[in-house]
């Protein structure tokens, strides 16, 4: 058994044509380039039971030798996938599991699911390989273009693979990052076998929700913090792609969720150890979720005023002006996200954040007990956020603003360490604080629907229709959910409970 170590990068045929005539590689290749055609066929039950493990079996034809590869277990990390690898020469185009230890064979293909494997999609596709050396690391370079095929879909494969054969994982990102400066990529969490899978199952993407990992009790803090870090980085991962190339507003939302995550979770590493690289990613990733919170302030107006009242007055020129200017204003944000430069520089950042993840900084740092950490990080969170409650009596805007971030800060941090609590305990608590932040959230909506409003009263085409910017207005006023009484019972509901982490 081997660990194969990899990053795959997705890239357009065009970026991979021009790649491949770059003097990087002729500058740092150990080997010249080689290519070789590659045809894969995957095996699994019918119920695709394997799958169901994370497990891919599969026999290659490469030239005239055919090669017989088990994978599964691992991980994958921004890109990086790692897993536990069976790979042994068969001598015909046929299964053989002779090739396979009986341990293997128990564990992972026990006779009642060898006697159902049949092939279930092909992989074919030319593959272009070369061995560079790259700064005390030998990476083989992979740039792959073909198909993947069903019995009655397909899909195009375009990628690159970096898979490492001496030395760190850092240094595929490293290289990487490199490769970004000459072309544009995209970290790919999807395997050329997942692909297959997809096809099969009919596979539609969607916006996917982030998951709070689950830690053993013997799970020092370091790895902890680490474990949390990398669960963001795939949430915002797994939304990037359609809110790249879609309009759907919940893409957005769940990358403007992982980002928050994210920022809550690099400010306890900042707590737990300071570093100076931190701090500036940090802040990058705190400007990428102002960005993205300006996008999602204009998805909220058009729904909540600008569609409602359309529909309510159809027929109304200002309101249809209204409404087209709205969209103008959330086209033009949407643009700036999906444009080839920021796309780009998402990924740089991501690539960063990767980077950093893999150098010393957690070599350094202690071990820490992720309880004990958790419980002086959190008494400060709710101590803040109830001298911030204290002022709800006479509470503005602002003061509302702030009891708001207080309470999101509470929540996120808290749920980052739920796993090591007992789920009651939990749920009473992060239950009763979302309601607070749901109410604090809605009253936020009405402060910058105002707001955004007055922005669109300033343009020539709305302002020749002040009847419209007061139908606007009363209709903002009119749902306006600025209740204390009902924010000022929620808190003492919500005061009422035992944080889960004095326990």
């Amino acid at each position: 058994m081997s660990m194969e170590t990899e990053l795959k990068l997705r890239i357009t045929p065009e970026h991979l044509a021009r790649l491949r005539r770059h003097p990087l590689f002729r500058t740092h290749q150990i080997s010249a380039p080689v290519t070789h055609h590659l045809h894969n066929i995957y095996y699994d039950t019918p119920k695709l039971e394997l799958h169901g493990k994370e497990m891919a079996l599969r026999l290659r034809r490469a030239g005239g030798r055919w090669l017989q590869t088990l994978k599964g277990g691992g991980s994958v990390r921004a890109g990086l996938h790692q897993r536990n690898e069976w790979e042994a020469p068969v001598a015909l185009a046929r299964l053989d599991f002779s090739v396979l230890q009986a341990s293997v064979l128990k564990t992972y293909l026990p006779p009642r699911l060898r006697k159902k494997l049949k092939s279930v999609f092909v992989t074919d596709f030319y593959r272009t390989s070369r061995l560079l050396e790259w700064r005390g690391a030998q990476i083989e370079v992979c740039m792959d273009h073909g198909v993947v095929k069903t019995a009655q879909h397909s899909t195009p494969i375009c990628e690159v693979e970096l898979e490492l054969k001496s030395g760190a994982a850092l240094q595929l990102y490293e290289l990487a990052l490199a490769l970004l400066e000459i072309v544009p990529l995209e970290l790919e969490t999807v395997s050329k076998a997942e692909q297959g899978f997809r096809l099969l199952c009919g596979y539609v993407e969607q916006p996917s929700k982030g998951e709070v990992p689950k830690f053993r009790n013997k799970d020092s803090l370091s790895e902890v913090l680490q474990t949390l870090i990398w669960s963001c980085l795939l949430h915002l991962q797994n939304n990037l792609h359609g809110a790249m190339t879609s309009d759907d507003a919940e893409y957005l939302h769940q990358m403007r969720v992982a980002l928050r995550r994210l920022r809550v979770v690099l400010r306890m590493a900042e707590k737990f150890r300071p570093d100076a690289q931190l701090a500036v990613l940090r802040s990058e990733f705190a400007t990428l979720g102002g960005a993205l919170g300006s996008m999602r302030e204009w998805d909220v107006f058009i729904a909540g005023v600008a569609e409602p009242l359309c529909a309510l007055h159809a027929g109304d020129d200002g309101l249809q002006i209204l409404l087209n200017l709205s969209e103008q204003q959330r086209a033009k944000h949407y643009a700036t996200l999906q444009s080839d430069t920021q796309r780009r520089e998402l990924q740089r950042l991501m690539l960063r954040l990767a980077i950093w993840m893999n150098g010393i900084y957690w070599q350094q740092a202690e071990q820490g007990a992720p309880r004990a950490f958790a419980r002086r990080y959190l008494r400060r969170l709710e101590k803040r956020y109830k001298q911030t409650e204290q002022q709800l009596d006479s509470a503005d805007s602002g003061q509302l603003h702030a009891l708001r971030i207080a309470a999101k800060k509470l929540r996120y941090s808290a749920e980052c360490y739920t796993s090591l609590y007992g789920k009651k305990d939990v749920d009473n608590y992060l239950s009763a604080l979302a309601k607070i932040q749901e109410i604090l959230g809605e009253i936020n909506d009405v402060s910058i629907a105002q707001h955004l409003l007055d922005e669109l009263a300033k343009t020539p085409g709305l302002s020749a229709h002040p009847q419209t910017i007061v139908l606007a207005r009363d209709w903002i006023d009119n749902n306006n959910p600025l209740n204390i009484k009902r924010l000022r019972k929620t808190a003492r509901s919500f005061n009422s409970k035992q944080a889960f982490w004095r326990g």
